[in-house]
């Protein structure tokens, strides 16, 4: 893919905007995403942070939850940050009731488990792929890692759990890179595409 792949934000609650201003800082077309017909449009897609309870139910509402899930399935680039890591577990520890997930990485992830949103911090976290040293983490009401299955790869911990996983065109971080001005990890991202 020689020319800057298009890759959406699903638009549904959550920072998109900063979503979008980082993916395009990274060399990628960024656009947002509410419509099936407008997830047709894009090669890859961000998941973003906010509250996985409501981007859940609003996916299944705007009629995207299953055109999603088929097209992770199919292989769309995809990267979910906080909520966003939730939406591509296999498996949630506590899920909400009613609470479903795209799937995609085999992994099992604890929900707002570094604390409440009064306990949010930042931390520097060195992700495997990512070069020029570690990445600031900003760590919002944040999800973790409790298990990976065989075909996921941990990048990253922070204070003894897993932060940051891919699994084929999967990734995902517990933290918002998209919120320190660092585009690395979008970049990271944009490279899944393109390679």
């Amino acid at each position: 893919m020689s020319e800057a792949p298009v890759i959406g934000v699903l638009a549904l609650q959550g920072d998109v905007r900063e979503h979008l201003t980082a993916l395009a800082a990274a060399g990628a077309v960024a656009r947002a995403v509410r419509r099936p017909e407008e997830l047709a449009e894009v090669d890859g897609l961000v998941l973003p942070g906010g509250e996985s309870t409501t981007i859940s139910k609003l996916a299944v509402l705007f009629g995207l939850m299953e055109p999603l899930r088929a097209r992770v399935r199919a292989g769309m680039p995809v990267y979910g940050t906080c909520a966003g890591m939730i939406m591509l577990a296999d498996k949630i520890l506590d899920p909400r009731s009613g609470q479903e997930t795209v799937g995609g990485i085999d992994m099992i992830v604890r929900r707002n488990a570094f604390g409440r949103q009064n306990e949010s911090f930042e931390a520097a976290v060195d992700v495997e792929g990512v070069a020029g040293g570690p990445v600031e983490g900003v760590f919002i009401r944040a999800p973790w890692v409790e298990s990976v299955g065989a075909g996921a790869e941990v990048l990253a911990e922070h204070d003894g759990h897993i932060v940051a996983v891919r699994q084929g065109n999967a990734l995902a971080t517990s933290f918002h890179p998209e919120l320190t001005g660092d585009h690395r990890v979008h970049g990271l991202f944009v490279e899944m595409l393109r390679a």
